[in-house]
């Protein structure tokens, strides 16, 4: 269900953002549908239609079929009407992409990070390469709204600090918002990655992702990103999505929270390889090509999922023993949360995509207090490998334009764009 708007004129901001948002789901759709889409009535979709229009973010796309009368006009986003940047960083490297307001990636980069240990030299080389890649694309700078930062977690949203990032060591407190507002010069977002990763699904999956999901975002972690009814879930903390802290069967494997029963410690992409090693041993290791050295988990898991494609008896155990275990751990968050949607993505999730559906889909399913009612459908992320940083693009392009109570209470931050010539 789309969010409704109102009628009051103090709020023309919010009923921009609730019509866009409404055009951008269910679009191409006419002035006409987008009334009872939005509680709005006729005139005011009229006034806010036209700016809009005048605003260059939505276009006169078309015409609907003929019903005997005047055929209507139709309305679609504009892709060139606002773009931002998104950067997802990981220890292994930083994904940096342009992207307009339709989702489309412009452009892409991945940054080596020379020194992951030192935040400063990681924001330094992860805003440089920005540029770059902004100045290569060619984009309008009056409509490039600000840059989204998709970081692991734990985040203190509130200072927009960073806050001892186990997948980052020696990071303590870093006000990494605050530092890449300053190196880039533009409106920062930050949010947890697997939460940015849910908000760009959102954002960009339109149609096919209104109402709630659970999404799974597989990196050198994983976590979780959940929306219900089109409302991203952040927690009181900003933290919401743990889902690496899900507790599965204990085992002799601490997480960093002291805990012995954490998912996450099983299904990383380290975890699943040194698994590779005691069941299977070093046979199977070198058989698909593997380094097993510690500098070269994202390179071997690459290779680990690989051969499960083809069909390597060794790398599909380990990988489907471990989608078993998520599995399990989604199927009690979805138990809790009461989602019709469990979607999966993220860079780690290649070349596994069936295994990990097929698993998290039996687990959901087959023991599901709703099964009688409805199936819980299972699915890759329509975004793709780049989800994490499409997403922090979003943060930027859905803060903006998404309908939400902030609008309602504050002032917007900048002005719409301007059209373009």
């Amino acid at each position: 269900m789309t969010q409704g708007g109102t009628n009051l004129p103090r709020v023309g901001g919010y009923n921009q953002a609730v019509i866009l948002d409404a055009i951008r789901t269910a679009g191409p759709v006419s002035r006409v549908e987008l009334a009872p889409l939005t509680g709005l009535t006729s005139q005011t979709v009229s006034n806010v239609v036209r700016r809009l229009l005048a605003a260059g973010l939505i276009t006169e796309s078309g015409y609907a079929p003929s019903s005997g009368g005047k055929r209507r006009t139709l309305l679609s986003p504009r892709a060139d009407g606002a773009f931002a940047v998104g950067v997802q960083l990981d220890p292994d490297g930083a994904v940096v992409v342009v992207v307009d307001l339709a989702g489309e990636v412009l452009a892409s980069r991945r940054v080596r990070l020379v020194d992951p240990g030192e935040p400063a030299d990681v924001v330094a080389r992860v805003a440089a390469a920005a540029r770059r890649l902004t100045a290569r694309t060619r984009v309008d700078p009056a409509r490039l709204l600000g840059t989204g930062i998709a970081t692991p977690g734990p985040i203190d949203g509130t200072a927009g600090d960073v806050v001892l990032p186990p997948n980052f060591p020696g990071w303590g407190r870093v006000p990494l918002l605050e530092m890449f507002g300053a190196a880039t010069g533009m409106p920062v977002a930050m949010d947890n990655d697997a939460t940015a990763a849910a908000i760009g699904e959102r954002w960009i999956g339109g149609r096919a992702r209104a109402g709630s999901f659970l999404f799974l975002y597989l990196g050198t972690g994983i976590g979780a990103g959940i929306v219900l009814n089109n409302t991203v879930l952040h927690g009181d903390s900003g933290n919401a999505g743990e889902f690496g802290h899900m507790a599965v069967e204990p085992g002799d494997r601490i997480c960093h929270c002291g805990g012995n029963n954490c998912l996450g410690p099983y299904v990383s992409p380290s975890a699943v390889l040194s698994d590779l090693l005691v069941r299977h041993g070093r046979g199977a290791a070198e058989r698909i090509g593997l380094a097993c050295a510690e500098d070269s988990v994202h390179a071997d898991w690459k290779l680990l999922c690989r051969a499960a494609r083809r069909g390597d008896p060794a790398a599909r155990d380990v990988v489907r023993a471990a989608a078993a275990r998520i599995g399990q751990a989604a199927r009690g968050a979805v138990a809790l949360l009461d989602v019709e949607r469990v979607v999966l993505g993220g860079e780690a999730l290649r070349g596994i995509e069936a295994i990990m559906c097929e698993e998290v889909a039996s687990a959901v399913n087959t023991t599901s207090v709703t099964r009688a009612i409805r199936p819980v459908a299972v699915e890759r992320s329509v975004i793709g490998d780049a989800v994490g940083a499409v997403g922090a693009a979003s943060l930027v392009l859905h803060g903006t334009y998404a309908p939400g109570w902030r609008m309602l209470t504050q002032p917007s931050p900048s002005p719409s764009p301007t059209p373009p010539a």
